[in-house]
């Protein structure tokens, strides 16, 4: 009987290169059978609100959804995936970036650099969620592991957390004082925001605004955020120091294939293929079920179901000894060879 050699992930990323050609009509009508549903579903919560059916405002929860798929639009152009031209990628993100409240030339290189040190221990901590090893851990002071306790809990993670992130942080870049760009890619998307909204709440009031916008950015945020937290914080996830680091391997191995039923996939832009995009980024987002269909065998790397991950929710510390990551009361358990 033959035995078949397994694929290695640089040889995974070489078979994955025909999918990275951007079509561009394609891309078109992705933005607009994402942006159009967005407006109408907008426009009847505030109609049936104006009215005072306040039912109108269980809009709030697929408009959220909405803009969950416009940040994935945004996220391709960032990659400059969506288009063959950069500039049309660069344009279309920075005006996706008012609907999202996400600077998008900010955002776009900080998460380059989440990608370039995906999986690498020694270079946590840019554009990923925070996860502290074991050790790292147990070293803390009292205060310490309470505060990335806190950090860590879901009403914080995927409620709280969110909110602040998408309303405050991208506001303001804190974190990136004494550099020139992040202030102007902030300011400008600020600007933007500022009269766009003005805008909005000159149309249909600023109850109606609030009413309707407030919650649906939550919303929005608080499913991205669960999004990019399951695919990169699942038990077999994989995460080396630097020496041992290989970035295909890390992308491959290190994210998650979230199987999700066809219709949340369609709605999360495919963002659920996430082990393909993270070794192969340059694939747009509306090609990647089509490396699923060709090479079924991806599908068993990093398969996690919708019930399955929301036992990830437990899992919040990193052991190097077992290379999984564990949950606060696991950290403590002997490990056996």
């Amino acid at each position: 009987m033959t035995q078949t050699t397994p694929v290695t992930p640089k040889r995974w990323f070489q078979r994955l290169a025909p999918y990275r050609t951007p079509e561009n009509f394609r891309a078109f009508i992705e933005i607009v059978i994402t942006l159009i549903p967005f407006l109408l579903i907008w426009t009847a919560m505030w109609w049936l609100i104006s009215r005072g059916y306040w039912i109108g405002l269980l809009g709030v929860i697929p408009a959220g959804a909405f803009i969950v798929r416009l940040f994935i639009i945004q996220h391709d152009c960032g990659h400059r995936s969506l288009f063959s031209s950069r500039r049309a990628n660069d344009w279309v993100g920075r005006f996706i970036a008012l609907l999202t409240l996400t600077p998008y030339d900010y955002w776009r290189r900080k998460h380059a650099l989440h990608h370039a040190a995906s999986g690498n221990l020694d270079r946590r901590g840019i554009g990923d969620v925070m996860t502290l090893t074991v050790a790292e851990y147990e070293a803390l002071s009292r205060f310490g592991r309470f505060k990335y306790r806190l950090y860590r809990n879901p009403v914080i993670m995927f409620g709280l957390g969110p909110a602040y992130l998408f309303f405050v942080a991208n506001r303001l870049p804190m974190t990136s004082m004494k550099q020139k760009m992040p202030w102007v890619s902030t300011s400008l998307t600020n600007l933007g925001v500022a009269i766009l909204y003005g805008l909005m709440i000159w149309l249909v009031g600023l109850k109606a605004f609030l009413l309707i916008q407030v919650p649906s950015v939550i919303v929005g945020a608080s499913i991205g955020v669960w999004l990019f937290y399951v695919q990169h914080q699942f038990d077999e996830t994989h995460w080396d120091r630097t020496e041992d680091w290989d970035r295909e391997r890390a992308a491959l191995m290190g994210s998650s294939y979230y199987d999700l039923p066809k219709w949340l996939m369609w709605v999360t832009g495919n963002i659920g293929i996430h082990h393909v995009h993270h070794l192969s980024s340059r694939i747009p987002f509306y090609q990647l079920p089509r490396t699923l269909k060709a090479h079924p065998e991806l599908k068993q790397i990093g398969r996690l179901t919708l019930w399955q991950s929301f036992k990830c929710v437990k899992l919040t510390l990193w052991c190097e000894e077992r290379r999984k990551l564990v949950s606060f009361s696991q950290r403590r358990v002997p490990v056996t060879i």
